[in-house]
């Protein structure tokens, strides 16, 4: 693989919907190298049909036909790994690890899919268990892999710039206070004692939103729209899709963007592709 890399991270909502619903016109012209995939409901076997010219990693769900994560690549990843490792968290088809040479050097992307919660009930607290294993996961793979990059749909907006009506969301799963202090730590200087919106306090992580880096302190770009009302056409949108890269990999970061659809019926997932360009 050569030294410029595109990396497109997308929630296609169902890879063979997706596919039937237009995902190949985008892709032939993207120019991506690396295309990462959260909730493709689907087998390996479903995937190599989707994507065949493709080498294809991807973890499946305990259960069928829900959430799967997968990384699809031009060259074949040397190394891959499954899971957050915790046996006592559901990560199953929601985290994958690929490794690749890059003229000597390696890149280790992760799809990640975290799970969407609800406040106050069991689903939130599985929730809380996988952004504590991920915080885990992050603090040792950034020593691990100086040169890594965690994509996907987090279901998180971090702040009040990510989510369009913000203030309507607070005590509701993705823009909970706890939730955005898991952010506040996994993006915080790295080594530094940390207060999160929660008035928790950790210590950061020093990983970087490569989204928020590029476009600054302006609302979104969002990433997801509501299927209900209006909300696609009136861009009342969250940013929850994310590429995080380990601080040695963000100054090699360029061309950000999010691929919104000029129309609600041009639309082939309700999330949009985020696409950066990394040079090592």
């Amino acid at each position: 693989m050569s030294d410029a890399l595109r990396l497109a991270s997308v929630n296609v909502n169902g890879i063979r919907a997706a596919v039937r619903n237009g995902m190949h016109g985008w892709l032939a012209e993207s120019g991506v190298d690396v295309l990462t995939l959260q909730e493709v409901r689907a087998t390996a076997a479903d995937l190599a049909v989707a994507l065949p010219d493709w080498h294809i990693e991807n973890d499946e769900s305990h259960a069928k036909g829900r959430s799967g994560v997968a990384i699809a690549s031009r060259v074949a990843p040397v190394e891959v790994r499954r899971g957050l490792g915790d046996e006592t968290v559901d990560s199953a088809g929601r985290w994958i690890e690929a490794d690749f040479d890059i003229d000597g050097q390696t890149l280790c992307v992760v799809s990640a899919y975290v799970h969407s919660g609800e406040a106050e009930t069991p689903k939130q607290d599985a929730k809380w268990l996988f952004l504590d294993a991920m915080g885990e996961r992050l603090a040792a793979l950034a020593i691990e892999r100086p040169l890594a990059v965690v994509t996907g749909d987090l279901n998180v907006g971090h702040r009040e710039l990510d989510i369009r009506n913000w203030k309507g969301n607070v005590k509701r799963a993705g823009f909970l206070p706890r939730e955005r202090g898991y952010f506040d730590r996994f993006l915080g200087s790295a080594g530094a004692e940390v207060t999160g919106v929660d008035g928790s306090v950790g210590t950061g992580l020093g990983w970087v939103d490569i989204g928020r880096q590029h476009a600054g302190e302006v609302p979104g770009p969002y990433t997801w729209w509501s299927q209900r009302g209006k909300a696609f056409d009136t861009d009342t949108g969250w940013r929850i899709d994310y590429h995080l890269t380990t601080p040695g990999l963000a100054s090699l970061a360029s061309g950000y963007h999010v691929v919104r659809a000029e129309a609600y019926d041009q639309r082939w997932s309700d999330h949009a592709p985020v696409v950066v360009d990394y040079t090592l």
